[in-house]
């Protein structure tokens, strides 16, 4: 890991930005969902205006009849039934629907991981992290309405493709919310702590583990696989979500010094990994100056 550097003076990280790959991966994985997300929209369509205007007529050699009040003739005994492979095509459809629709948020979601939005940008981040949920109640919710609605379907097909539309549709809907969705501001603030323990953006991360690591020595990636080192953002590409909290002892391990206020610097992460993303990231505070890693000034007033 980096060495001190009680002279050097560094430019504040103030926008993490991720990895070229990173980048071009979250942008493929998007092209993808959306794709799907297309197909499951248009099965969608399939449904609603072909399968639930299917119907067969059970007894058309009905007897004909003449209403006295209009003096037309119309057939009794004649009934419009959903046909069965009509239903059956039904509940394959909704099945393919969720299926394309949950596929696509995982996707989605990893991209989002590999590229976030920035919490700041509210509307954006909101329909970002959460545009797996919206396609999925997009995908689903008319053709259940419209199954309620079909007067063709007996009183059993209504009530099974009914159920198991709401089943489908609230499973894909929760599986594309994205309950701690990561940010900009996050993904900043952990490099911004890197860099003012260390000296420098550098970690490391192991492939089976979430987390990366200010030392190498630690027990969590003493596993027998390959030790990676990079920078943050090289660490996002490989799929690690955020800086260890343990960051304290990690130091220790190595022989780096330890910053007094290391248990606010934690509480404040924690809460910025939690999405409190304005709470404010304490300075270290070096018992001996020249334990100090980088120097970085604070900004001017404006």
């Amino acid at each position: 890991m980096a060495e001190n550097k009680t002279d050097d003076v560094a430019e504040p990280a103030a926008n993490w930005k991720p990895t070229a790959a990173a980048k071009s991966k979250a942008t493929t994985f998007r092209w993808i969902a959306l794709v799907l997300w297309i197909v499951a929209i248009a099965g969608e369509a399939v449904a609603i205006f072909w399968v639930l205007r299917q119907r067969v007529y059970v007894g058309e050699d009905g007897t004909l009849f003449r209403d006295p009040d209009t003096g037309l003739l119309e057939e009794r005994g004649v009934t419009a039934q959903f046909p069965q492979w009509a239903f059956i095509t039904l509940l394959v459809l909704l099945v393919v629907i969720a299926a394309l629709s949950i596929i696509g948020s995982l996707l989605w979601k990893k991209a989002n991981r590999l590229d976030p939005a920035r919490k700041s940008d509210t509307v954006r981040f909101f329909v970002q992290n959460q545009l797996g949920a919206i396609i999925a109640i997009v995908a689903f919710l008319p053709l259940i309405i419209l199954i309620f609605l079909n007067k063709d379907m007996d009183r059993g097909q209504k009530t099974t493709a009914g159920i198991v539309g709401i089943a489908l549709a609230a499973i894909a809907a929760f599986i594309g919310i994205d309950f701690s969705p990561a940010s900009v501001e996050q993904y900043t603030a952990d490099q911004s702590a890197v860099i003012q323990l260390l000296g420098a953006d550098e970690v490391v991360w192991v492939a089976g583990g979430s987390v990366y690591h200010v030392c190498d020595q630690v027990s969590d990636i003493q596993t027998g696989s390959e030790k990676l080192t990079g920078t943050t953002a090289e660490a996002i590409e490989a799929g690690k979500s955020r800086l260890t909290l343990k960051f304290a002892s990690e130091l220790r391990t190595c022989g780096l010094a330890v910053p007094e206020n290391a248990d606010e610097i934690t509480e404040a992460l924690r809460a910025i990994q939690d999405g409190q993303v304005d709470t404010l990231l304490p300075q270290p505070v070096w018992a001996d100056p020249t334990d100090t890693p980088i120097v970085v000034e604070d900004a001017p007033a404006e």
